[in-house]
């Protein structure tokens, strides 16, 4: 009478060993769904690139955003992050720190699918010591180290009290159009 309950202990603890087992099918499938649902990251040379002031800063102090719009031209890609986005003012550059309060989500765009970020900046007095002079902007999209740039002509980008860095964030990029 005392084999039952053994028995029972025996063939409870196999079936959880079993179902226990790294090697199983599980692991193997997700990793299998995984790489099948993987798109290319989008790539500079594979999208159409539109920048434009949502509204420019027209005095020191004053906020502005510039929107940069990306079309792509190639087979659907992904965007997963956030742009890297650098200032040049001659020989001085500063990176653009990403917008705080935004979350990045992953995008994928299909053929003539576009996307786009926001630069926001607060305009520096002209010349002034607590401004950069930004001539320049390159911006790579997520996974990619090639870069697109573009001329700045909406002033001079104030400096952040008592550093070198920028008063200026880079949005997540958003779905746009239809």
């Amino acid at each position: 009478m005392r084999a039952m309950p053994i028995t029972v202990a025996a063939l409870a603890a196999a079936l959880l060993l079993t179902a226990c087992d790294s090697g199983g099918g599980d692991t193997t499938d997700e990793k299998t769904t995984t790489s099948k649902s993987s798109s290319t990251a989008c790539k500079i040379d594979g999208v159409g690139v539109e920048v434009g002031p949502v509204n420019a800063a027209p005095a020191a102090g004053d906020t502005g955003n510039v929107s940069v719009t990306i079309t792509n031209t190639g087979s659907e890609c992904t965007l997963d992050g956030f742009p890297a986005v650098g200032l040049s003012a001659g020989s001085t550059s500063a990176t653009v720190p990403q917008d705080e309060a935004a979350q990045a989500q992953k995008l994928t765009l299909a053929k003539d699918a576009t996307a786009s970020f926001t630069i926001t900046y607060v305009r520096g007095e002209a010349g002034g010591a607590k401004s950069l002079a930004v001539k320049t902007v390159k911006f790579s999209l997520p996974g990619a180290s090639a870069t697109h740039s573009f001329e700045w002509s909406y002033g001079d980008v104030a400096l952040k009290d008592g550093t070198d860095e920028p008063d200026a964030s880079v949005s997540a990029f958003q779905q746009a159009g239809d």
